[in-house]
């Protein structure tokens, strides 16, 4: 039988090739299985959507091969069906027919295969060369960009870190799975959460006004946590860090883009101890509050909160090192401070929104990927201070992207009324030292507010004592003796679900 077969011109032989000359060895490549994968195809109609997700027409290595995928893709998508005779027309009308050999090549590939059993199988082998030779290309570049002389390093970098992660982003697949499998995990985490006297089933935040809303910091949730400058961001998060590692021993990451570890450590300090930032950074302590220090500083030394103070660091740097954290020292929470200083890793050619975009998307895929909830702290745009009124955040405010919202499973808002010079409330009350945390959109839960104490001389955030402590049960232990009239606050008083949807501050509350 005569091969009718045209060979590929000089272009594509050198497209053929163009790897081998990098280090002197071919390719990685499984011709045999891109046949037996093309043969099943052809042999079996529906076959190809079962692999379109696995496999693109570049992952062949033969060019003919891509040609032959991509007719057949073409044919499926549109619900054609597909054969030797449809792919054959359909490589016809691209003009492609004579490069891969007519109906003859077409026919050999059918006749090496009796089954399309095996497709999936032999698909994931065909892929996993293609994503192979992706690294080979792209180590070759990097390789010679690092010879470049004029070539910025820190611009290297970048470029290294998003070439690795786009071909890593691309070869991560979820495999679709029947309801059952879930059902059964689902069912298990219930029947788990049961167990759970203190109804946490995530990472507690140390704040209970907080974690009523919450039930903890969920795995796979992007949290963010946005106000406007000197609100307390940095504050807060550092209050919940130690909470997290101190109170119930849970590994957490800090990125810290704007501070430097050492200044995070003495706010830490200075909130443990309860001794003024001033003092701390002087060291001019009185003989007692030495003894403080010396004391309660014990906490943080065994704390696992791991701290990182890499400026303007990248989306790829970061997952990298969430990665290795997460694999040696089992992190349960990611908190960065904050989400505008980070950078994207690629060019975005000026538009900041769009590397914003970028940012969050990325940050949510981490969070997935690894388990863990990611906690961002984010800036407001000044609407905020132009705006009358009590001056509280709204969704709008977020800066630079709407994706931050869209991206995000939860939105909090640190708002301070004392700030904008408001000491009291509609009521009277007094809002001195009051920090209202805004819980703005809750993807899978309830959304309202939470209160909290402020304390500024040692940037601390604490749970208002005269709301007790939340044993995740029915009733709420009130230790304050203050007397309310007409009832005992040492009393558990039931909670209702008014109580639990404004944060435990709405009209029929008995305080």
């Amino acid at each position: 039988m005569a091969d009718n077969r045209k060979k590929p011109n000089q272009k594509q032989e050198n497209s053929i090739d163009s790897l081998n000359a990098i280090f002197g060895k071919m390719p990685p490549q499984a011709s045999d299985l891109e046949k037996a994968v093309l043969g099943a195809l052809l042999i079996q109609t529906d076959a190809v959507f079962s692999i379109m997700d696995v496999l693109r027409p570049e992952s062949f290595y033969e060019p003919m091969h891509q040609e032959i995928y991509r007719s057949i893709l073409n044919l499926g998508t549109n619900h054609k069906p597909v054969d030797i005779i449809t792919v054959a027309h359909e490589l016809k009308t691209r003009e492609k027919l004579d490069l891969i050999g007519g109906e003859v090549y077409l026919s050999e590939l059918t006749d090496r295969v009796a089954t399309s059993s095996h497709l999936e199988f032999h698909s994931r082998l065909v892929h996993q060369k293609y994503i192979q030779r992706e690294l080979i290309k792209a180590a070759a570049e990097i390789q010679r960009r690092s010879y470049d002389e004029s070539e910025d390093v820190e611009e290297l970098i970048n470029f290294a870190e998003s070439e690795i992660f786009n071909i890593s982003e691309g070869n991560i697949k979820s495999e679709t799975v029947q309801i059952n499998t879930i059902l059964d995990k689902a069912l298990t985490a219930i029947e788990e959460a049961s167990k759970n006297k203190n109804k946490l089933i995530g990472v507690p935040s140390g704040f209970s006004a907080i974690d009523r809303y919450t039930a903890g910091w969920q795995p796979s949730d992007l949290v963010i946590l946005a106000a406007r400058p000197s609100m307390g961001k940095t504050a807060f998060v550092l209050s919940m860090a130690r909470n997290m590692a101190v109170d119930h021993e849970r590994p957490v990451a800090l990125f810290s883009l704007e501070m430097s570890s050492l200044q995070l450590v003495n706010r830490l300090i200075s909130a443990e101890v309860e001794i003024s930032g001033d003092k701390i950074r002087t060291g001019d302590l009185k003989e007692f509050e030495w003894q403080q220090l010396e004391s309660r500083v014990k906490n943080l030394e065994t704390a696992p909160i791991f701290i990182d103070d890499t400026p303007a660091i990248s989306v790829f740097e970061l997952r990298a090192k969430c990665r290795r954290l997460a694999r040696t020292h089992n992190i349960q929470a990611v908190i960065i401070d904050y989400l505008q200083l980070m950078t994207a890793g690629v060019d975005m050619k000026g538009n900041r929104e769009q590397e914003v975009s970028t940012i969050s998307r990325s940050l949510k895929a981490i969070a997935k990927e690894l388990s863990i909830p990611i906690l961002a702290l984010s800036q407001l745009n000044r609407s905020v201070e132009a705006r009358s009124g009590d001056k509280r955040p709204q969704l709008s405010d977020l800066r630079e992207s709407g994706a931050i919202e869209q991206d995000a499973d939860m939105v909090l808002f640190i708002h301070r009324p004392e700030y904008y010079g408001i000491t009291t409330d509609s009521e009277g009350n007094s809002l001195l030292g009051m920090a209202e945390i805004i819980i703005a959109k809750h993807r899978n839960g309830a959304t309202g507010s939470a209160m909290l104490k402020f304390k500024k001389e040692y940037a601390k955030f604490v749970d208002l004592q005269e709301f007790g402590s939340f044993d995740g049960g029915d009733t709420i232990k009130l230790e304050s003796k203050m007397n309310s009239g007409g009832f005992d606050l040492n009393d558990d008083i039931p909670l209702n679900a008014d109580y639990l949807s404004t944060g435990g501050m709405n009209d029929e509350s008995p305080f």
